[in-house]
């Protein structure tokens, strides 16, 4: 993912900057939702030179560009993912804020039937699941 994201950081015409390069490895390896603070410490830990207000800049760059999305969870963080990562859908952990990806065939065709029914062909969308974890069974 690290190559899909700086090419298409150079096809837009973005400046890359050694740091910019690292913080765009950084996002596309990341398989959780960093947040500015999270990708700051794994970038920094690459480049110490790497100020906070530069992965906040570069955030906002590769965002603006199209290239990453910002997700919102509810807790008052941005988090971020790369625009071209595989389709899934989230559920938040209220209770530790864990979010996990998942993909439903039955919430997939659900959507598609909902919007041809309302007369539109489905393009995109965003499912965020909130929930707290069911006490297990005592036995």
């Amino acid at each position: 993912m690290t190559d899909s994201i700086l090419a298409r950081c150079e096809a837009k015409g973005l400046r890359i900057t050694g740091q910019r390069r690292t913080i765009a490895r950084v996002i596309g390896a990341a398989d959780d939702h960093p947040d500015v603070a999270t990708l700051h410490a794994r970038a920094a830990a690459i480049d110490p030179r790497i100020s906070i207000a530069t992965v906040y800049r570069t955030v906002k760059l590769f965002e603006e560009a199209g290239i990453l999305d910002r997700l919102e969870f509810g807790d008052g963080r941005a988090r971020y993912e790369d625009k071209l990562r595989e389709h899934h859908d989230h559920l938040i952990d209220l209770a530790t804020g864990e979010v996990i990806e998942f993909v439903d065939p039955e919430i997939e065709a659900l959507q598609d039937r909902i919007a041809a029914r309302l007369g539109y062909r489905l393009e995109g969308h965003r499912l965020e699941l909130y929930g707290t974890r069911l006490p297990r069974p005592k036995g």
